[in-house]
Formats: structure tokens, sequence, C-alpha cells
């Protein structure tokens, strides 16, 4: 090893450092996290600098004489994406937008880029995997572009952090910050050290000069943003792309947004020219719908304010083998266990020696527990073979007793089943006294799993 240099060991999940490798984590309690990476003691990075004590100006400021004004926001032009913003861009805000490759991550921000420079807003595309031809080529498959907007391929954090104090532009994009590195770090771009000192020094560009900065981020084969877990704490906004990239159809989710709620989430559909977005995803996730078919269920779900209808089916049949198997898409498959076991504890149905495949249309993951009484009716429909009529929506958390327990919005949830046509909501009576009664959808409270069944046996 050459002099000056030495070897440390950082957790990939919260940034820990260590001067040996260890099996956990003493941080975070991760097993398997710690990397070896080269460090140049004789080099100083922006982050290890000393403090300068010597502005007087920083000084601790009363909470009650802090003024709060609302945050200036622009409008991308994509009302799907200013919904998972929070109302659009704020000034000066740091968002992390991650994915797999392929998924169509700088397609979505370049076009957000066309957009915004058309409204007259200048722009920097930093690029640190293509050449500004390979941009030049997708952005003409995209649109004409006009405006403000300039490229920028680098990949040195400080020749980016001087051109983007240069040229003031109003809106900067990274891609992506895996290729970015300090030549002051000698690890290798991608690394803790090198991910790390990138986002500190994006931050405190975005936050002193009020540039509002979008990072790529790549994501690891668990699906989350790769680099230290203290990355995504430190941005404002961390949006998910999700989907398959064999599918046309693309899911925008906020999971972290210091300006507006989080689960939002923007249906966008992709196109040989670009993204386009879906004004109304309940159509879409129905679309296709069977009809007069067994262990086909139409459910209501909240993603951030939004309520979604979704299809959930299940096929359930008897197994040849000695541990029957069992399948979740687009839900927990601990969850669909749990909710098989209370259906054979207080109903008797019999599901110990079938096998089980429960499947959510449209590609969407869900985790709210209002899908459990979706989850149950279909696996219901299928073994005993019961049709549920096609104009029936359900929703409702199920306990561990079979009782069907109260959810939140459940009026918002009405509204949109009626809103499409259904006739007919299967809900837990508790929800059903407190909203008002709508006129064009029939309301079934249910206490419990008997009951439901009973709902859709007399449907």
């Amino acid at each position: 090893m050459a002099k000056g240099k030495t070897s440390v060991f950082f957790c990939q999940n919260c940034g820990y450092e260590s001067a040996k490798w260890m099996g956990q984590c003493k941080a975070c309690g991760e097993w398997n996290t710690f990397v070896e990476e080269i460090v140049d003691k004789k080099s100083v990075s922006s982050s290890g600098k000393q403090s300068d004590h010597s502005d007087a100006e920083k000084r601790p400021v009363p909470l009650s004489q802090i003024e709060v004004t609302d945050e200036e926001r622009v409008t991308t032009g994509m009302p799907e994406l200013d919904r998972v913003l929070g109302g659009g861009i704020v000034r000066g805000s740091l968002v992390l937008v991650g994915g797999d490759p392929g998924i169509g991550k700088s397609t979505l921000l370049l076009q957000v880029c066309r957009k915004v420079a058309q409204d007259g807003l200048s722009v920097l595309y930093v690029s640190g995997e293509e050449s500004p031809q390979q941009i030049k080529m997708r952005a003409d498959r995209i649109g004409e572009f006009s405006g403000s907007m300039e490229l920028y391929c680098e990949t040195d954090i400080e020749r980016i952090r001087n051109v983007v104090e240069q040229r003031k532009p109003q809106i900067a994009v990274i891609d992506s910050i895996q290729t970015m590195y300090s030549p002051s770090i000698a690890s290798s771009p991608g690394s803790v050290s090198q991910v790390r000192e990138a986002a500190g020094t994006f931050m405190q560009v975005a936050k002193t000069l009020g540039v509002s900065i979008f990072i790529v981020g790549h994501v690891t084969k668990e699906g989350t943003v790769a680099g230290p877990r203290v990355f995504e704490h430190m941005v404002d906004t961390v949006l998910y792309f999700e989907g398959d990239r064999h599918d046309s159809y693309r899911v925008l989710r906020s999971v972290k947004n210091r300006f507006g709620s989080t689960d939002e989430i923007g249906v966008f559909e992709m196109h040989e020219e670009g993204l386009s977005e879906v004004d109304n995803p309940s159509e879409y996730m129905l679309s296709g719908r069977p009809k007069d078919a067994a262990g086909s269920v139409v459910t209501c779900s909240m993603e951030g304010s939004r309520p979604i209808l979704l299809e959930i089916q299940a096929l359930v049949c008897h197994s040849f083998f000695n541990n029957p198997r069992r399948t979740a898409t687009g839900i927990d498959y601990n969850r669909v266990n749990l909710l098989m076991a209370v259906l054979e504890k207080r109903l008797g149905i019999r599901l110990s020696d079938s096998d089980a495949y429960v499947n959510i249309t449209g590609g969407l993951r869900i985790g709210e527990p209002a899908m459990d009484l979706g989850v149950v009716l279909a696996l219901i429909s299928s073994k005993l073979d019961i049709k549920v009529d096609e104009q029936t929506v359900c929703f409702g958390e199920v306990g561990l007793s079979g009782e069907v327990r109260g959810v939140r919005m459940a009026e918002q949830r009405v509204a949109e089943a009626e809103r499409l046509g259904f006739s007919t909501c299967i809900l837990p009576r508790s929800s059903v006294n407190s909203i008002k009664q709508p006129d064009g959808i029939a309301l079934i409270g249910v206490d419990n799993l008997r009951d439901a069944l009973d709902a859709i046996r007399n449907l």
C-alpha cells in the first residue's frame, strides 16, 4: 500500500467507519454490510475541513421570531409529477430519483427539463454516463427543446460545483450520483465515501445558491438506492420509479418528502417519444378485468391522498405436494399466509392442503391493511367457486379474530367507487356509521368474515 494511504471499512447501510472488518455494524445492526476502501490521509475532503467560527452572524434565533412563508414552487408541466412532489419543485430542494436500470429515470428528468426550459427557466443537465450526442439523440425522440438548457458531461464534483456557481441555473440534474467523484478522496466512484461526499457537496450548493437539484441514484438488487443509507436522510425528497421495464406502465412513488405528503404516486406510460401521464389510474388498473370469474375481487387502496381501485386475483387449488405452494405478487407474502390461517380457523375453510396464488394486477405493490378484506374474499371466491358481483367493491382490515376493522378515509374510497359506476360496496360497519350515505351506491357494513361471506353469497 502506498505511503500515506490506509485501509478503512465502511458500512454500506449507515456509513459507519471502522478500522477493521466486522460482521455486524455497531451503529445500525446490519450484517455483512462492510466494504473496504483506501483513504489518503494527506487529502482533506470538503466535509473534513474545520468549520469557520469567524462568522458572527450565525447565532441561535428564538423560534417565535422565525417567519414562515410558503415555499416557492415551480410547476413541472406534468401534474402527476407535481402531485408526487407535493405541488411542484421547491426552490433549493434536493430530490433523489431511484429506480431499476432502463425504467425511465433519465427520460423523466429530461422531459421535466424540456418543460421548465420552455417556461423560461434556466436548466443545467450534468451527465456522468452519457455523451452530449447520446443525450441529444434521446432528446430528439422526446420532442423539440427550446429555452435555456445546457448540457455538461463531467464526473468531477469540484468542476461541477464551479460550473453551477458560474451559471447559476434554477434547476440542475445530476445523472448519476454513483458516477461522481472527488479528487481529494482516494476511493473509486460509487463508494461510500464518494457518494457521501458528493451528496454533501450538492446539498450545500442547493441550499446556498437556491438551485433545485435532481439526483439520479442507482439501486441495488434489493431495490434500495446504492450507497450509504445516510444519503437518503440528507436529501429533501426521495422518489422511486417502479414497474417492469418490459411493461409500458411506470409508477413514481414518494417515500420521503419534506415539502409534502409521502406515499403519493404518479402513474406514467412509456412510449417511443417518452413518458405520458395516466390521468385516471383506477380505470387503467381495472382495464381487462374478467367478468363472471371466481377469484376476482375489486378493492380500493389509498395512495397518499388518492384512492385507487385495484383488482385482486386469487387462485386456490388442491396441492399434490407435501408442502403446498404459496405465491403473492404485489402484496406481502406473510400477510397472505396470516389471512389464510384466519380463514381456516374462523370460517373452517380448509386451505392447508391447497396451493394458493394471490396477485394484484397492474404492477402496484400495496402494503395497506385495507386490502385484507379484498384478499380474503378473493381466496373464498376461488376456493368455494363463488362469483363475486362485478359491480361490487370492498375494503377493510381483517384481525386475527376474524373481525373486520375500520380504515381511514372511507368516504373518499366510496366516492371513487361511485364515480366509476360500482353499485355495491362492502366495508366495515364502523366505517358505514362514520360517512354520509351516498345516492348511487349501496353500502353493506360487515362486522366479521362470516358477514362478508354472507354478503357476497346474497349479491
